[in-house]
């Protein structure tokens, strides 16, 4: 399983992924969901993938054959926009998985999901989700982020916590709460996580990576439990009459 987060904010864009995958209790991994394409001065494209990890792996190695190869027409350093971007990953995943989806029939799914994010040229930077078929949904100013993986456990700290005008800290504590949320209800979750930060216009990521027992991420496990505790003692009080059926 994965869960990768992608934010759009008023100042750029935040990635952050974790690494683990799991084919089983006895079968884990650590493989990077996290990718940087720099294909010339005036863009960048960040991939972050979920799903089949063989069909990510050959999707990812196309991309990067594309951009070598003379013959090929469309790449990421060609297209004009980022959702012609979005589009291209999506033929590829799609070709990719047609040529080996007989062998997956009786067994398991051969499809990937991506979010592609980044800035192409001028235009204002943007994360947008890649769906197995191939099309995609972009981030809404309403609901500036999106998810991939196992989503649901993250979500709600996310719905309350990330709106555009949040600045990168506020909006990286969000995102690692989530993460770490979700990390703490699936095992087949976890770190190390993979972040990326991009201010609009630099065309360029930062980028670092979260090993497991960082104390930054010790500090905001402890930080929400006890909040949490705290909280719980100050909800109103509860009695069996408020749950009384009135019956007439």
């Amino acid at each position: 399983m994965t869960y990768c987060i992608a934010v759009r904010l008023d100042d750029g864009l935040v990635f952050v992924s974790d690494t683990r995958t799991n084919a089983g209790v006895d079968n884990v991994g650590t493989y990077r969901k996290l990718h940087v394409f720099t294909p010339a001065p005036d863009r960048l494209f960040v991939l972050q993938s979920a799903g089949n990890l063989a069909t990510t792996q050959e999707v990812l190695d196309r991309i990067r054959r594309d951009l070598v190869d003379p013959q090929v027409a469309e790449n990421l350093a060609t297209v004009d926009h980022l959702f012609e971007a979005a589009l291209y990953v999506g033929a590829i995943s799609q070709e990719v998985t047609k040529a080996h989806s007989g062998a997956f029939k009786t067994t398991r799914d051969a499809t990937a999901t991506f979010i592609v994010g980044g800035q192409v040229g001028d235009e204002a930077p943007d994360i947008l989700l890649v769906y197995p078929e191939g099309n995609y949904i972009r981030a809404s100013d309403d609901r500036p982020f999106l998810q991939i993986g196992e989503t649901k456990y993250g979500k709600y700290m996310l719905e309350i916590g990330i709106h555009t005008g949040v600045d990168f800290v506020t909006g990286l504590k969000v995102v690692l709460s989530s993460m770490m949320s979700t990390s703490r209800s699936n095992v087949s979750v976890g770190p190390p996580y993979d972040i990326g930060i991009y201010e609009t216009g630099s065309h360029q990521l930062e980028q670092f990576r979260v090993p497991p027992g960082s104390p930054a991420l010790a500090r905001l496990e402890h930080f929400w439990g006890d909040r949490l505790r705290d909280l719980m003692d100050q909800l109103p009080p509860i009695s069996p009459a408020d749950f009384a059926v009135d019956a007439n």
